[in-house]
C-alpha cells in the first residue's frame, strides 16, 4: 500500500522499535492473561467466606471476563486518539494502563481487609486492564507496520504477535514456578501477588523503554500533509470500509478460536476428557504455545514473499488437520501428546498472517480504529463464546473441539482464496 513505507532494507532503528514493542507486548500479555492462573486463590480471597466454592468460582471467572468486555470500548477510545494525536502517545499510554492496573490488583487488599470494596475494586482493576489491552494490540500491529519497510510489514507483524503470544507463555512459566516453590497455603498469603507486581513493574520499565520510541513515519507525513481524519474515525470506518471491517472480524474469528481452544482450553480438556496429568499437558500446553509464537513469525515472513491470500489458505487448513489429528490421536498413548500438540501449535501460528490483511484493509487515516473496532468487538463476542459452545458440544462429542477449529480454519481458508481471486490487491493475495 502507498501510505505505507517505502522499499528500503531494514536498519538499527527498525530491529530497536520491533524489539521494544514485541517485548512490551509481551509483558502487557502477561498483564492481561496472569489472572486465570490465579482465578482459583483470588476468588478464594476477594469474596465472602460464606459463599460456596463454586460461587466463589463464577464470581472470579465473572471478573475475568470483565476484562474482555471492556476491550472494544477501552480498544475504540486509545484508537480513535491514536488516529488524532499519534500512535506511539497511545502505544505509550496503553501499557502504563496495563502496568498500574496489574500493579494494583499485586497489591489491593483482600475481603478480609476490606470488605465488600474488595471485589469492587478487582472489578475495576480488571476493566482497566481489559481497556488497555483493547488498546494494546491493534495498537502495536499499526505501530510497527507503519515504521517498517513495505516489503517487511509481515515480518513485523507477525514479531509482534510472536510477542504477544509469548506473553501466555511467560504467564504459564511464572504460574507454574510460584506454585513448584511455594506450599499452596504460601501461595494464597502472598505468593499470588508476586506474579502481579512483577507484571506490573515489568509493565513500568515498558512504558520508560517505549520513551525511545519514534513516531511513525506514515503518522508524520500525515500532519505534515494535513490529512488526518478530519471527522470522528470510527464514522468513516463505518460508513467507508465495512468490507474491511467484515474481513477482519471474521478473521478474528480464525485467530481466537485457535488461542481459546488450542491454547487456552486444551489443557483443562487434556485432564478432564482425556485423564491426561495436570504435569504433562501443561508442559505440553507450553511447547504448543512456544511453537505457536515461532509459527507467527513464519507466517508474518511468508506473507511478504507469497502474499496473505496463500498462507491463510494452506495454514488455516493445516490448522484444522492439526486439531483434527490431536484430538482423535492423543487418547492412543502419551507419546502421541507432544509431537501432536507441538504441531498443532506451529499451525496456529497461521493467526500471524491475520494483521497483515487487517493492516491493508483500512487507509492509515482510519487504519487505527478499522482494526480496534473489528478486532475489539469479534474478540469480545467469539472470546466469551466459543469456550461455553465448545463445553456445551462436548456433552455430545469429545471431538467438539476438533470440529470448531476445523470450521474455523475452513472459513480462513475460503478467506484466503477470496483473496487470491480478488483483482488488483496484490498486496493482500
Amino acid at each position: 500500500m502507498s501510505d505505507l513505507v517505502s522499499h528500503r532494507p531494514l536498519d538499527g532503528r527498525d530491529y530497536r522499535t520491533l524489539a521494544l514493542s514485541s517485548l512490551g507486548g509481551a509483558l502487557e500479555f502477561y498483564d492481561f492473561v496472569i489472572f486465570v492462573f490465579f482465578v482459583a486463590v483470588v476468588g478464594q480471597l476477594f469474596f465472602p467466606p460464606e459463599v460456596p466454592d463454586w460461587l466463589r468460582d463464577v464470581q472470579a471467572f465473572a471478573i475475568f471476563a470483565a476484562g474482555y468486555l471492556a476491550r472494544p470500548l477501552g480498544g475504540i477510545v486509545i484508537a480513535h486518539f491514536g488516529d488524532k494525536l499519534g500512535r506511539k502517545r497511545m502505544f505509550t499510554l496503553s501499557i502504563l494502563l496495563m502496568a498500574l492496573s496489574t500493579l494494583g490488583i499485586g497489591l489491593m487488599p483482600t475481603f478480609a481487609t476490606a470488605g465488600i470494596l474488595a471485589p469492587v475494586g478487582l472489578l475495576i482493576m480488571r476493566i482497566v486492564q481489559g481497556a488497555a489491552i483493547g488498546g494494546e494490540v491493534p495498537g502495536a500491529w499499526v505501530f510497527v507496520a507503519e515504521h517498517v519497510p513495505h516489503r517487511r510489514v509481515g515480518f513485523a507483524a507477525g514479531l509482534l504477535t510472536c510477542g504477544l503470544t509469548a506473553g501466555i507463555l511467560i504467564g504459564s512459566l511464572v504460574a507454574s514456578a510460584i506454585n513448584a516453590t511455594l506450599t499452596p497455603a504460601e501461595v494464597s498469603a502472598y505468593g499470588w501477588r508476586i506474579a502481579f507486581v512483577l507484571g506490573g513493574v515489568f509493565g513500568l520499565v515498558s512504558v520508560y523503554l517505549r520513551r525511545w520510541l519514534d513516531e511513525t513515519p506514515v503518522f508524520r507525513e500525515m500532519q505534515a500533509r494535513k490529512t488526518l481524519a478530519e471527522e470522528l474515525p470510527l464514522k468513516a470506518v463505518v460508513r467507508d470500509h465495512m468490507g474491511g471491517v467484515v474481513v477482519s472480524m471474521l478473521l478474528t474469528w480464525v485467530l481466537s478460536a485457535g488461542i481459546v481452544v488450542v491454547i487456552l482450553m486444551t489443557p483443562t480438556i487434556l485432564q478432564k476428557a482425556y485423564g491426561i496429568g495436570p504435569i504433562e499437558s501443561l508442559n505440553a500446553n507450553s511447547l504448543a504455545t512456544l511453537t505457536l509464537s515461532i509459527g507467527c513469525v513464519v507466517s508474518g515472513m511468508l506473507c511478504d514473499r507469497f502474499g496473505a491470500g496463500r498462507v491463510l489458505l494452506i495454514g488455516c487448513l493445516a490448522m484444522g488437520a492439526a486439531a483434527f489429528l490431536l484430538f482423535f490421536h492423543v487418547a492412543d498413548g502419551p507419546y502421541l501428546l507432544f509431537p501432536l500438540y507441538g504441531l498443532a501449535g506451529l499451525t496456529v501460528g497461521v493467526i500471524g498472517a491475520v494483521p497483515f490483511v487487517m493492516i491493508h484493509a483500512f487507509p492509515a487515516r482510519v487504519r487505527f480504529s478499522g482494526i480496534s473496532f473489528a478486532y475489539n468487538i469479534a474478540y469480545a463476542i467469539c472470546g466469551g463464546l466459543t469456550p461455553l459452545l465448545v463445553s456445551i458440544w462436548m456433552r455430545y462429542d469429545l471431538m467438539a473441539p476438533a470440529w470448531y477449529v476445523v470450521l474455523a480454519g475452513l472459513l480462513g481458508a475460503g478467506i484466503g482464496l477470496t483473496l487470491l481471486l480478488r483483482a488488483g490487491r496484490p498486496a493482500m493475495a
